[in-house]
């Protein structure tokens, strides 16, 4: 068996941070790159860091050299980059990974490809495209750019009727995609693991709601049939095959009141919703991404009981000595020095009782 002895990550947030900090108990370093890399809650758990641009070509090739293997921690490394590092090493989650989920019209219309259920989408690169889409809607819909949107940033929510022109002109891209509204029960969210052999494995489905568009609360495993936690998996594991993945994904589902599963959104690094395995799993997400980058084997994502995780943004810190004196807490600060609002600053897991 080949152990990596470094793994590269791109990026330097919480989700590098955290990897960092499940390669290190494996015995293996991580080398962080990132343009903001210095004052960075990644940089200071790595083994080492460069702080360089992402097309800053001479610094990318030194770190290439310096490791073994190389992953992103957010989807929106540019994919050519990405391209650049596999000519070299080995890299996760691999280029038709990440192009695919940069794109929200793409990733729907491979989940649709695919069989897998989506709420109608139609791609907006015009007003007269938005007129057109919002007659074919008929009722509420939300307007997403295509790129770079995340915790509910880059959207509005519209309805046919309005004045296509005024949206389009205000909303300040001209590659977007309109979705309708799903009317839904709860979501949900899966994670899978993939090595390069195709070789998968699965963690429990997790439950999520969502405040302002930001994930406040994940309950795991979810409370729903097994036949659509299967459905939901499988589905999951189809998207991670098309793609050729290489590391994890994290795939997000609305779920109806009559059980209809709807795709939502994808992304090829750990989840927020899947904190809760840090604790709740023998192999967290973290150290199932380090396992597979080192080639080590699954490791066991079997979950010990039903956990809930609440995320901290900056509105919420005054929580913390709370959080700190109460039995069963476990909490997680990323060591970002300023508190915004609704920026992650942390989050708190628990065991729940046995019901």
């Amino acid at each position: 068996m080949t152990t990596s002895r470094c793994i590269g990550i791109l990026g330097s947030g919480q989700l590098g941070r955290m990897l960092a900090i499940a390669a290190a108990q494996l015995g293996i370093d991580t080398h962080i790159y990132a343009p903001d890399a210095a004052a960075s809650p990644a940089a200071s758990v790595a083994s080492r860091w460069t702080e360089a641009a992402y097309d800053d070509l001479a610094a990318l090739n030194d770190f290439v050299a310096s490791v073994d293997v190389v992953t992103s921690e957010f989807e929106n490394v540019p994919a050519e980059v990405m391209q650049q590092i596999s000519a070299h090493c080995p890299a996760s989650p691999g280029e038709a990974a990440l192009r695919i989920a940069q794109h929200r019209v793409a990733e729907k219309t491979l989940a649709a490809r695919l069989g897998i259920n989506t709420p109608r989408f139609w791609p907006v690169t015009s007003a007269t495209g938005l007129d057109g889409a919002l007659t074919e809607l008929g009722g509420d819909g939300i307007l997403k750019t295509c790129r770079l949107g995340y915790d509910g940033k880059g959207q509005r929510r519209v309805a046919s009727g309005d004045d296509a022109s005024a949206i389009f002109d205000s909303f300040g891209s001209d590659d977007a995609i309109l979705e309708e509204k799903i009317d839904f029960a709860f979501e949900i969210s899966c994670l899978v693991a993939r090595a390069p052999d195709g070789s998968i494995a699965h963690f429990p489905v997790s439950q999520n709601t969502h405040e302002n568009g930001i994930l406040a609360r994940t309950v795991a495993p979810a409370t729903i049939p097994s036949s659509l936690a299967e459905k939901a998996q499988q589905a999951t594991a189809a998207l991670a095959d098309e793609v050729g993945l290489f590391g994890v994904l994290a795939v997000e589902f609305f779920v109806t009141s009559d059980d209809r599963l709807l795709f939502n959104e994808m992304a090829p690094r750990p989840h927020n919703s899947f904190h809760w395995t840090i604790e709740g799993c023998a192999s967290s997400q973290f150290t199932q991404l380090a396992r597979v980058l080192a080639g080590l084997g699954f490791g066991d994502t079997s979950a010990y009981g039903r956990w809930q995780m609440d995320n901290l943004l900056g509105q919420h810190m005054q929580q913390v000595p709370d959080l700190l004196a109460s039995n069963g807490v476990h909490l997680h600060l990323y060591g970002k020095p300023d508190a915004h609002t609704n920026r992650k600053m942390g989050h708190a897991t628990r065991q729940l009782p046995e019901s």
